[in-house]
């Protein structure tokens, strides 16, 4: 039978006018669709054939290829990876149907996940490599989508409001609720709080420190403590020798838990994860007015370029330089749709 369902998904399955055996997901539930689906395959394949149309290929097929031309390359485990990441988009696409909007769309929401500038980097580069096989060297496709790398910059940066912030922070657990804060805090990273030891703490100078071999760009870094830290870190006194963030007597091994999920979806907090609290800090400090070359070293980055990401939610630190091209307007005394109408008058 040349139409068939699996699962719930209709296949089609014909023989080409060269003998060869074609098999492909119509992509629908309803057979109607799938019927239409056949017969255009089928029509595409005697023009193929006939005419001498260059033959459709889907990305399964490209990936099959590429893989079997690659079996001694040294990143073959990666790009295995890569290709299971781009599954979720490309499964069962035309290779000529990916265009400029697509990657674009599998961008947005690849670093809607929560994943790494330089991880979406990797995926697309190996995306991109593919199709410029498929261009140069099979002759599958006659041109390629240009592909931008999304620099470290490109990343969106998720942040909540102080009501938001305080909402979640009922919602959670005690445990969770006292790290949470303690990050809002301090903008640690999860890990540097999960760890945090009494031994890297002194409340009198109120002052923590992380070990380099502790911190991502190994370096050691002191983490001055306002009242809202100096007060979670006396909370937890006494419940651990060792480790200050504790849940029933034991230290904690992580943050981004089913409880912490949990108590998001409760808050009505979407597409937010726990590094998001560390952004959540670093944006409330530009908000606020805090220097951006002072936010790089409170949070211990090694170059501006991350810090640059929060630049756009404040303008404060630019407002002294604004008079520097002022034409000394003034509509003092003067009727303002009257001054539109008769031009700009300048002080004398």
């Amino acid at each position: 039978m040349s139409i068939n369902k699996r699962g719930n998904t209709w296949w089609v399955d014909l023989t080409a006018p060269n003998g060869k055996r074609v098999r492909r997901s119509a992509k629908t539930q309803v057979r109607k669709e799938a019927q239409e689906f056949h017969d255009k395959l089928k029509a595409e394949l005697w023009r193929v054939h006939q005419i001498g149309d260059k033959p459709k290929y889907t990305w399964q097929e490209a990936v099959i290829r590429f893989l079997q031309e690659t079996q001694d390359k040294k990143s073959r485990e990666d790009d295995i990876r890569q290709f299971q990441a781009l599954n979720r988009w490309l499964k069962n696409v035309n290779l000529y149907e990916i265009n400029r909007d697509l990657v674009d769309k599998i961008t947005q929401e690849r670093f809607s996940d929560g994943v790494k500038p330089a991880t979406v980097r990797r995926m697309l580069a190996t995306l991109s490599t593919v199709l410029n096989r498929a261009y140069k060297e099979w002759e599958w496709l006659d041109k390629v989508p240009h592909i931008k790398k999304p620099s470290s910059g490109d990343a969106p940066v998720r942040w909540i409001t102080k009501p938001e912030a305080h909402r979640l922070l009922k919602i959670l657990p005690d445990h969770l609720s006292a790290m949470a804060a303690f990050t809002l805090a301090t903008g640690l990273r999860e890990q540097n709080v999960v760890r945090l030891k009494w031994s890297n703490v002194d409340i009198t100078r109120k002052t923590a420190w992380v070990d380099a071999n502790d911190i991502k760009n190994k370096r050691a870094l002191a983490v001055p403590l306002n009242e809202d830290a100096i007060a979670i870190l006396k909370e937890q006194m006494g419940e651990h020798n060792v480790f200050v963030f504790t849940y029933k007597g034991n230290p904690v091994t992580g943050a981004n838990t089913r409880a912490w999920r949990a108590g998001l979806k409760k808050a009505g907090i979407e597409n937010f994860r726990w590094h998001d609290l560390r952004h959540t800090w670093a944006s409330w400090h530009v908000q606020n007015g805090t220097p951006l070359a002072v936010l790089k070293e409170l949070g211990g980055w090694k170059t501006m370029d991350m810090v640059l990401r929060y630049a756009h939610l404040s303008s404060s630190h630019l407002t002294e330089f604004t008079s520097a091209v002022s034409l000394g307007v003034s509509t003092h005394g003067t009727n303002t749709s009257q001054s539109i109408n008769t031009g700009l008058k300048f002080r004398q």
